[in-house]
Order: C-alpha cells, then structure tokens, then sequence
C-alpha cells in the first residue's frame, strides 16, 4: 500500500520531521533506538525493526516487525519548489491471513492518521499534538477514519479485489477503529 502527501516545507524540514527523534512524538509517537543505517529502532507501543536503507533527506527503509509479523517500509521524500516537498510513503505486507481479514485499510488508516498529524505539525510549527484519543472519539475523527476505511476499500477493488471481500475487510477496519461494532466474521 503506498501513500503520498505533499507539504509546504521545504525538503529539508520533511526529513528532520520524520527522523528526529525530539520531533516525532510531535506528530507520530515516542520511536527510541538508533535512527541510523543498520539501527534497531522501537515505536512506543507499535512496532520495532531495523533501518536497512538510509540516503538522507531523501530515502530510508526499514522493516516493520509488529505482533509476530514482518513488513517493509519505504519513505521517498522529492522536493517540489523551495517550500514544497512530497512524501511517497509504501509499506510492504505479505498477504497474510490479517491482510485477509483486513485488507489494506489495516495498515493504511494507520498511515493517513499519521500523515494527518505529520500535516498539523508542520502547519503549526510543530507547537503541539494533536490529542488522538479525543480526536478519535470525536464525530469528526470518526468521520475521518471511516471515509479512509472506504478509500482503502475502493483501493482495493481497483487493484483486483473481490468487492464483497473488500467491503467486509473495510467494515472490519472501520470497526476497529471508529469504536463500532464489529461485523460478523465470514
């Protein structure tokens, strides 16, 4: 699955947001570790991995290895102007029996919920958080997560997808992260 977003900032700023560990609690979570090539890093309560690939400001990739599960990730950071940059965010999961069940919007309403709050940060100068728990328990942030949940699921039936296992999936993740109740298992 993979995600672009653009920003008004410039290149550098991107980068420095998304690898300084004083900077991403800010907008994603506490990541303690070695933020290097070759590094094992750990997100606070998530997942943990190593940094395999590392081109500052540009490119970095790591695994992402989560309740017994490994998967990849990529960021590719372009500079669009002097004060624009666009972030190419893919994260590489086997399809699995959780890919199955939950389809791409799994990981992907994960992603766009970061990539939101990656957004705020740098609007504001990176001041404060959002709170995510009265975020999500909100009629705004539900909203949110459930029209994500429905583009991932659209996503899917472009890509090839069974559109009646594709809306299960996505309904499943809508669930999950909206407090609602999940539907019944197929």
């Amino acid at each position: 699955m993979t995600l672009e977003r653009a920003y008004d900032t410039t290149l550098d700023d991107l980068w420095d947001a998304m690898t300084n560990p004083e900077r991403l609690p800010r907008w994603f979570a506490p990541v303690g570790g070695e933020l290097r090539l070759g590094g094992r890093y750990q997100i606070q309560n998530n997942a943990g991995g190593t940094v395999t690939e590392c081109e500052p400001p540009r490119f970095f990739a790591l695994t992402w290895e989560f309740a017994g599960g490994l998967s990849w990730v990529e960021v590719r950071l372009f500079a669009e102007g002097e004060d624009r940059s666009r972030l190419k965010l893919s994260h590489i999961c086997p399809v699995d029996d959780h890919w199955k069940k939950f389809g791409p919007g799994a990981v992907g309403v994960g992603w766009d919920l970061s990539l939101a709050g990656l957004a705020f940060h740098l609007a504001d100068g990176g001041a404060e958080r959002i709170d995510e728990h009265e975020f999500g328990a909100s009629v705004e942030g539900k909203a949110f997560m459930a029209d994500c949940s429905e583009e991932w699921r659209r996503a899917a039936v472009a890509g090839g997808e069974n559109e009646s296992r594709a809306e299960a999936a996505a309904n499943r993740v809508t669930a999950f992260y909206t407090g609602g109740e999940p539907p019944e298992a197929e």
